[in-house]
């Protein structure tokens, strides 16, 4: 049984393959966050970045997916740059709330140009996306807050998160299919 052959992207889609080189990017980011907080003895942070690459990730394979199943070519790219030093606990949490922003506009661009060119399947696919981003730039903005406020006792900020941000995020309902199943 042969395959059709790939339909020709739309802008809503090359906007969506770029993003997932931004997913991939922000898995790779936390990914050396963790790995700072990890190395400075801060299990709680280190956890929650380690987590929180994890769903990047998934957020990319979620994107993977769709464009599998709309028979659209996918190109899995190589990733920008990652900050790797970080000259205070703060730094890299005030990195990521830079980051969450910014993916923030790249999906309300996405959403946008979806609503646009009248890609209706595309825009309810990337709803999904804005709902999480609120939730992002929330909880990471709120970690922000305290460990500004916390100053120079990172044992406040690691039984913040042990209380209030510890185990595993469920995935909101109504989630877009993982491409590979979630693995």
């Amino acid at each position: 049984m042969t395959q059709p052959a790939p339909k020709a992207p739309s802008e809503f889609h090359a906007l969506l393959q770029q993003q997932i080189r931004n997913e991939f990017t922000a898995s790779q980011q936390y990914i050396a966050v963790a790995v700072y907080f990890d190395s400075h003895a801060l299990p709680q942070l280190a956890r929650r970045f380690y987590s929180q690459a994890a769903e990047e990730r998934g957020h990319a394979m979620m994107m993977i997916q769709y464009l599998i199943d709309n028979n659209l070519e996918v190109k899995v790219t190589g990733i920008d740059d990652v900050v790797t030093d970080f000259d205070s606990v703060r730094a890299p949490v005030a990195l990521a709330v830079e980051r969450e922003r910014a993916v923030t506009e790249q999906i309300t661009k996405l959403a946008r140009t979806a609503r646009e060119s009248g890609d209706y399947l595309g825009e309810r696919f990337i709803q999904w996306f804005l709902e999480e981003q609120v939730e992002e730039v929330s909880d990471m903005h709120t970690l922000l807050t305290i460990v500004e406020r916390a100053g120079d006792n990172l044992f406040d900020i690691e039984d913040f998160i042990a209380r209030e941000m510890s185990g595993n995020t469920p995935v909101r309902p109504g989630a877009p299919k993982r491409a590979g199943g979630g693995v």
